[in-house]
């Protein structure tokens, strides 16, 4: 069965987004449409966070260059092979190079690191998530070995994109980059927060209408959570059932996607990764930055606690998928177009 996708309606979309819509219909049709392209099949990446470093000033996040009270660190290559290796042994066959916008990796030092991971799991996927680069960046890091890219657009609307960001950066030129990576010929995700300061039913519309001309074969979401240490440490977090909402709508239109049920799921609901499935996601993604590190890469308040990095974590897990009907599989675990 090749599902076909759907196309919501503007209208359509703002009654499924409203409180008094029922959700588990919408969840069980998204969650059929996934079972149709991907059976129960659970991705697992191995999230490796290598560095804190960021030269960007984003207002929603803790690892933005003001936060003067967050530790920094990077990883060397031998720290990340070894965190490859743990992933590799937990059944892991796609890497996630994630970091902030560090001018320390250039093209030169990234290309090595990446023909290296190369060289010792040659059955592996790197992917990186990385930020904006310029086109030559891009295509000599696919050169080296990289084969997918994650570069979440956040919002497409141009004005609660300058909520969020300062005059240095645009949403046009994230548009471009997320071009530009399927241009190089990276399996390319995108996404958005959900529930971000400023934000509207329009804007999610937005959002989507963006995710229908980009085409992306990765789409990530997740809630909004503040940290203390922004400009919005007292704004309100994002919506769980909005964002499950927003899966199934995902899936529904997008069925052939990778769609992660993120750790931001975890951390504002104890089963909120399991919900993520059953509202259509496929993939999830257990941390294997190395324990030391882990909680200074901290994007938002609650990651401290998400750490997933054990065996033991990922057995309880396993089970817990397996309840849910549900199996974790091994391998790449490549886009099915």
């Amino acid at each position: 069965m090749n599902p076909q996708p759907a196309k919501f309606s503007d209208s359509q979309l703002k009654e499924i987004f409203s409180h008094n819509f029922p959700s588990e219909k919408l969840f069980s049709k998204a969650d059929c449409v996934r079972r149709a392209v991907y059976g129960d099949d659970v991705y697992i990446r191995g999230l490796i966070e290598f560095t804190n470093h960021c030269k960007n000033n984003c207002y929603y996040c803790g690892i933005r260059a003001q936060n003067s009270k967050l530790s920094r660190y990077r990883l060397c290559t031998k720290q990340i092979l070894d965190a490859c290796k743990n992933a590799y042994i937990a059944g892991c066959r796609t890497f996630v190079l994630q970091g902030g916008e560090d001018p320390y990796f250039t093209d030169e030092i990234l290309s090595e690191i990446i023909k290296q991971i190369k060289a010792e799991f040659s059955d592996c996927t790197v992917t990186l998530s990385i930020g904006e680069r310029s086109l030559d960046s891009y295509q000599k890091l696919f050169n080296a070995g990289a084969q997918r890219f994650l570069l979440r657009h956040e919002t497409r609307n141009p004005v609660h994109y300058a909520k969020l960001h300062p005059a240095d950066q645009t949403i046009e030129n994230r548009v471009k980059c997320l071009f530009n990576l399927k241009k190089t010929g990276y399996q390319t995700g995108s996404g958005f927060m959900v529930g971000s300061p400023g934000w509207s039913y329009d804007t999610l519309i937005e959002d989507i209408k963006f995710l229908r001309e980009l085409d992306p074969d990765m789409i990530g979401i997740g809630p909004f959570i503040h940290h203390d240490q922004t400009p919005f440490a007292g704004e309100p977090d994002g919506d769980l059932n909005l964002t499950l909402k927003l899966i199934s709508i995902l899936r529904l239109e997008f069925p052939h996607a990778l769609i992660p049920s993120t750790t931001a799921l975890g951390v504002i609901a104890p089963d909120g990764i399991i919900q993520g499935l059953k509202s259509g996601a496929n993939v999830i993604m257990p941390n294997f930055t190395p324990k030391e590190n882990h909680n200074n890469y901290s994007l938002y308040n609650g990651k401290e606690n998400s750490a997933t990095e054990n065996s033991t974590y990922l057995n309880e897990l396993s089970q817990k998928i397996k309840k849910a009907g549900y199996r974790i599989v091994t391998g790449c675990g490549d886009v099915k177009r």
